[in-house]
This record gives structure tokens, sequence and C-alpha cells, in this order.
């Protein structure tokens, strides 16, 4: 990336990485942030996991309610137990945040407002909740956010329900909040399809980071 001039609005570098494994993924982002330095351009990956279970730094067992075929990974991100699946928008978030002047509470903000705002453009009224990260319709969690900051630099991200099995939610506390319901785009009358969603989340998010010039 020499001769690369960074700014704070610098876009970041935007990877579709297709349906891909959770632990490699999982590895690569590590890496990604521990190699990182000041001049490292923030990156956004947008893909989908086959299905997988993760539980969070703190997580507690006791939110998979039963077992089933589904892998269970152990990861470094705060929260609990959620699911990943085909038909799910994930969107990875390697950012450094001293570069932004934001802490992780208002990157966490700034997250699920791309999610509002991008769930507005469909005509879906969306919220937040105090003490509780992520996005919701009707009361149902549509959107999950776990993060992990390592040096000043994030890295774990979101995941949007567009189209997708949710049985599997079944088997677990989402969230580790016991009888919460999910939903999906589908579900909410949103016609547009995950690709096409995962590419208007990344222009919601890089709106609500402040990125307005193009890096190539």
């Amino acid at each position: 990336m020499g001769g690369v001039l960074l700014t704070p609005h610098s876009s970041p570098l935007t990877r579709h990485l297709g349906l891909v494994e959770y632990q490699p993924t999982f590895d690569a982002m590590q890496d990604f942030t521990a190699q990182r330095g000041p001049a490292t351009p923030d990156e956004i990956w947008l893909l989908q996991h086959p299905p997988v279970y993760t539980l969070g730094l703190a997580g507690k067992p006791e939110h998979l309610l039963r077992s089933s075929d589904i892998p269970v990974v152990k990861i470094d991100r705060g929260g609990q137990i959620t699911y990943h699946g085909p038909g799910q928008v994930v969107a990875y978030i390697l950012l450094d945040l001293k570069r932004h002047g934001i802490g992780v509470k208002e990157l966490v903000r700034r997250m699920e407002q791309a999610v509002i705002d991008l769930l507005a453009t469909h005509g879906v009224a969306a919220e937040r909740r105090d003490k509780a990260p992520g996005v919701y319709v009707n009361e149902a969690k549509i959107a999950a956010l776990g993060l992990r900051i390592r040096n000043n630099c994030s890295y774990h991200g979101l995941c949007l329900n567009v189209d997708m099995d949710l049985s599997p939610y079944a088997n677990i506390n989402p969230c580790g909040y016991p009888g919460l319901e999910v939903t999906q785009t589908c579900d909410q009358g949103v016609s547009a399809d995950a690709d096409t969603l995962a590419d208007a989340l990344a222009r919601h998010l890089q709106q609500q980071l402040g990125y307005t010039q193009p890096l190539i």
C-alpha cells in the first residue's frame, strides 16, 4: 500500500468474500488486525457463513439449549451466543478507531444506525435498544452486533438476517436472551436479495463512519 495517502475520510477497501467457513475467516481477521499499522487502510468484509454458532468471550454454555450437528466456535468478541448461516449478510468492520477519533460505544451506535437507515429505505421501521446491542423490528431482532478491540482497532462486526433458515435459533437463547424472537428482511416485505443488501449496507456503514473519498 506504499504511496497511498490515508485520511480519516478515505473509504475502506470493501471485500466481497462470498460463502466462507467461519474459522479461517476469524483467523484472517485476527491476523489482519495484528499486522496492521498506522497507514493500513480500513476494510469492510462482506460475506456469508455456512451454519455455525459462535460463542463470545463471556458466553455462557447454557445459552446453547440443545446440541445439533451445527458446530459451536468459541471466539474473542463480546456478547453471548449467536447463529450464522446462508442467507445472512455478515459485515466485518476492520477499523482504526484512533484514526476516526471514536470509541467502541460510538462505533456500535453508528453500526446500528447504518442498519436502521438501510431498513428505512425499504419502508421497515427499526430501532436499537439500551443495553442490548443490535437492531430490532417489532421486538424481534433482525441484526446482531459483536466486536473485539485490539490496539484501538476493531474486528468482528454485524450480521443482518435476510433470507435464511431461522430454525437453528430455536437451539439457543439468541445473544443470551431467553425467548428473544428473531426476524429477517424477507419476512418484513423486503424483496432485495442478500448481495444487494450487502452492497447497500456497506454504503450506509461508510456514510456513518464519515467516509467521503474513494480509496483505489
